[in-house]
């Protein structure tokens, strides 16, 4: 089930009633088709279903209303003209902050008489008109007019219900910070009050809480050895001691406990460096299994990362990870090396295998530097984010595009992958002049359209959309 919409069939009373009746039938019955639930007039409350007076706007939005807890979207089909200030009206009367999508019928070329012709095509301009005037976004099918039936308007289906996912799943979103930022990157810095405004929660919590209640836990807790056994069979943990996993379980017993005890949807981690010497772990396992299981994690405390790795997820129901641009792949100036210690999901690597962490290894020890997931991503198409609250200005901006993960060789440690951006180097100068963060949220997906959308359109937020 794709989610549930409501409905608006426009009319003007003086074109042909029959259009209204044979229009909506179509779109419902491609509606239900593709997966959704729909709220709408029925042919009861108004002419054939269709709201074309002040009346109709006022019941059709009380009944938006009264299922404002389920429509996660407003779609608008003319199969007429369409009366505009109805329409308009509806919604601005719903009050229902949602996205919407305006839908127009085309016009038959053997049917331009009286009696058949929709003038839908000019309709569609006067209500993106009106909702205009109201200060209501909304967005548009690629084709000016179109037939439901039609693979476009299919995949404007599938692409609306989208940008309704990660438009209302970034609204109120509780994105967990777990511990401080690490002193020495105050390139992860943040404004919580930013977030707050757009309606994204931030819900901190000090190492030491997440230390104490990994005290509480004994041994043989059962939440604690489901755990063990989920690490032993998540990947290839040969090399990596018994002791090493029971720490790394009862470390995710008890984030999860907090997570769902506080309702987060995401988490940023102070993943270095107080968790290997307190502790004697590293956290990327945990953080890697999270977002495989869509909780995404970010490494370093970077809550806007993390919120671009949501929003990539909501946009494509797939897992998320965050990387750095990491290094240039040769004297390519459209590939880069992406890289982290790694907490990717595994869905994203070949053959990953769970090990010591190289870098940090270093200066804590191997022995307090288990449970980095190593391996290469794997080829495919890729949809690259970046999300950052800029205190300068008081907005939040962001970067989207596309590319894709390259089988070109490598002999390198860690988790990495070869990415192919088209200009790449004007990307990068972009990042480098706007002030955006190294690290960037990826998913193996075509979403940049979807997020620049959402970001842009209904969000608000200041947005470079890479081309």
């Amino acid at each position: 089930m794709k989610g549930t919409v409501g409905l608006i069939v426009g009319s003007r009373g003086f074109f042909p009633a029959e259009l209204i009746k044979e229009g909506r039938e179509r779109i419902l019955k491609v509606l239900e088709e593709e997966g959704f639930n729909v709220i709408t007039f029925s042919p009861s409350d108004g002419k054939f279903g269709a709201v074309e007076t002040l009346e109709h706007s006022i019941n059709c939005a009380e009944l938006f209303k009264t299922n404002s807890e389920k429509i996660e979207g407003i779609i608008v089909t003319l199969p007429n003209f369409g009366d505009e200030r109805s329409i308009a009206n509806t919604l601005r009367f719903s009050k229902l902050d949602v996205p919407v999508l305006v839908h127009a019928f085309p016009d038959d070329l053997n049917k331009m008489d009286v009696a058949h012709r929709r003038d839908s095509f000019c309709g569609k301009l006067s209500v993106c008109n009106n909702l205009n005037q109201y200060g209501i976004p909304f967005s548009l099918t690629k084709l000016h007019t179109v037939a439901p039936e039609s693979k476009s308007f299919r995949e404007d289906l599938k692409w609306f219900n989208s940008v309704c996912k990660v438009v209302n799943g970034l609204k109120n979103a509780r994105i967990g910070l777990i511990g401080a930022r690490p002193a020495a990157f105050n390139t992860v810095r943040f404004s919580e009050k930013l977030l707050e405004n757009y309606g994204i929660s931030v819900e901190p919590i000090d190492l030491s809480e997440i230390f104490d209640g990994i005290s509480k836990l004994p041994d043989n807790d059962s939440a604690v050895r489901e755990k063990v056994e989920r690490l032993r069979n998540y990947m290839d943990t040969a090399g990596v001691p018994e002791n090493a996993i029971l720490k790394m379980a009862k470390f995710s017993v008890v984030i999860d406990k907090w997570m769902k005890e506080n309702k987060l949807v995401a988490s940023a981690i102070q993943c270095w460096s107080a968790i290997e010497n307190i502790y004697g772990i590293v956290p990327c396992a945990v953080m890697s299994m999270m977002s495989e299981s869509l909780l995404p994690s970010a490494c370093e405390t970077d809550v806007p990362g993390v919120i671009a790795m949501y929003a990539l997820q909501l946009a494509s129901g797939t897992p998320s990870v965050i990387v750095d641009w990491n290094n240039n792949y040769g004297e390519d100036p459209d590939k880069a090396v992406v890289f982290h210690c790694s907490n990717y999901p595994k869905s994203f690597l070949k053959e990953p295998k769970m090990t010591f962490q190289d870098i940090i290894s270093g200066t804590v020890g191997k022995e307090n530097a288990y449970g980095s997931c190593a391996g290469r991503i794997s080829s495919g198409p890729m949809t690259f984010a970046r999300v950052s609250t800029n205190d300068l200005i008081g907005t939040i901006q962001a970067y989207v595009g596309e590319g894709e993960f390259t089988d070109d060789p490598l002999s390198t440690f860690g988790g990495y992958g070869i990415a192919h951006v088209e200009g790449l180097q004007e990307l990068l100068r972009i990042i480098c002049e706007r002030g955006f963060e190294h690290h960037v949220a990826m998913n193996k997906s075509n979403s940049a359209e979807v997020l620049y959308e959402a970001f842009s359109n209904y969000l608000g937020w200041d947005v470079y959309w890479h081309k």
